[in-house]
């Protein structure tokens, strides 16, 4: 590992599912993990008091986003994204990757990096792999992602080897960037640094980690050759991009293990953006033991709470005078005090307390349920976990 103050060991195992602990400069994380988006330094409807009372040990930032607004300098000069956020837990900071496919109409692609017109005031700003380095040691992340281009789905397989070897490019020209800087040497390019010549960039976590990221689409020879190549570069832990983006959910899990097999044992592997409570059970099936995704967040905003029964759609009248917590094994602060009743009531009337009402309870359900896997494993009851999980989020009829 590239610093003392990052650590990953395995501690139990199931099957090919694993438990372990990720120990950051900002604290210790149980795997497997789910890391809440708080894309611009804040969880949609949540407080940092809320998070904690969860039990959230990591939460997710965005590069593109903090980047646009406050900018890393700004947040250099508040000691980091920690200090500006009131977040004295971990952080991993997303590189700006996952906008090169949500903002395609907005971005251009080259070699030396990915142009952007910004959805703020339509400037244009430029993203490579070496500020993109520079930018996250300013934030002040605990885990930095490398830079990578994204690809919708379906894709041809020619359009996906290019992308996935300039991934491969880009994952080497910021390995070194990630380096320089945590090593103090700073480029002088501007293009490079992100910031005035010869200035040197602000490194706020100076334990900070960094992730490369596995593209190939749903290609099994382009998965391999980009891990290989990924993997020989040398990172502190390695991520799965590229799915979740379209493609069918049993696919996703067919390349999310074929791709896992390529990579270290010994060092933490990411799923990006899934997903549903069905899918972090079955990649952990596969190996995987990190995830993020704006789904529980989302979808409370949009009225559906995640219950060990299943989806629960909050606005139906069949809940109008129903005095049960959304979820009655559940101990949030939701379901402690509230009923669906309400909660429909909030979310009819528009309430702003109903985003956050909801959000709590699904944030809560997803540690929940990650804790319930990680007992699991210990105990080596994990396939059955797996198969009650199933059949409680198996396609059936909506909610009366």
């Amino acid at each position: 590992m590239a610093d003392t103050s990052f650590s990953f060991t395995l501690t139990h195992r199931d099957g090919r599912a694993r438990c372990g602990v990720l120990t950051t400069p900002h604290g210790r994380i149980e795997t497997p993990v789910f890391m809440p988006v708080g894309t611009q330094g804040s969880v949609k409807a949540m407080t940092q008091a809320q998070l904690v009372e969860a039990g959230a040990a990591i939460v997710l930032g965005n590069t593109y986003h903090l980047h646009l607004r406050p900018g890393e300098a700004a947040v250099a000069r508040r000691g980091g994204l920690h200090r500006f956020i009131g977040w004295p837990h971990s952080i991993l900071t997303d590189s700006g990757g996952y906008q090169v496919f949500s903002l395609s109409s907005r971005r251009r692609v080259g070699e030396d990096g990915v142009t952007f017109q910004s959805h703020l005031d339509g400037s244009r700003r430029f993203l490579s792999p070496e500020n993109v380095a520079a930018i996250q040691a300013q934030l002040g992340s605990d885990i930095a992602m490398a830079f990578d281009e994204c690809l919708s789905y379906p894709v041809e397989h020619d359009v996906a080897r290019t992308s996935m070897e300039r991934t491969l490019r880009w994952a080497r020209r910021g390995r070194e960037a990630f380096l320089r800087v945590m090593s103090g040497e700073a480029s002088a390019n501007p293009a490079e640094a992100g910031s005035r010549a010869r200035e040197p960039v602000t490194v706020t976590t100076p334990g900070q980690v960094q992730f490369g990221i596995v593209q190939g689409s749903v290609f099994p020879d382009l998965r391999e050759a980009s891990a290989r190549g990924t993997v020989e570069i040398g990172f502190d832990g390695y991520a799965i991009g590229g799915l979740s983006v379209g493609e069918p959910s049993a696919q996703m899990y067919e390349v999310a293990e074929y791709t896992a097999a390529w990579l270290p044992e010994d060092r933490p592997r990411y799923l990006m953006g899934a997903g549903t409570p069905l899918d972090l059970v079955e990649a952990v099936a596969r190996g995987i033991d990190m995830f993020d995704c704006v789904m529980p967040t989302r979808n409370a905003r949009n009225g559906q709470l995640f219950t060990r029964q299943g989806k629960l759609n909050i606005k139906n009248a069949a809940f109008a005078e129903d005095d049960r917590p959304p979820d009655e094994a559940c101990g949030c602060y939701t379901c402690r005090t509230h009923s669906r009743a309400y909660l429909r009531h909030l979310f009819l009337a528009g309430e702003m307390t109903a985003a956050t009402l909801n959000s709590i309870h699904n944030i809560q359900f997803y540690l929940d349920t990650m804790e319930a896997i990680r007992d699991s494993i210990v105990f080596g009851r994990f396939e059955a976990f797996r198969q009650a999980l199933r059949q409680a989020w198996s396609p059936r009829p909506p909610d009366p």
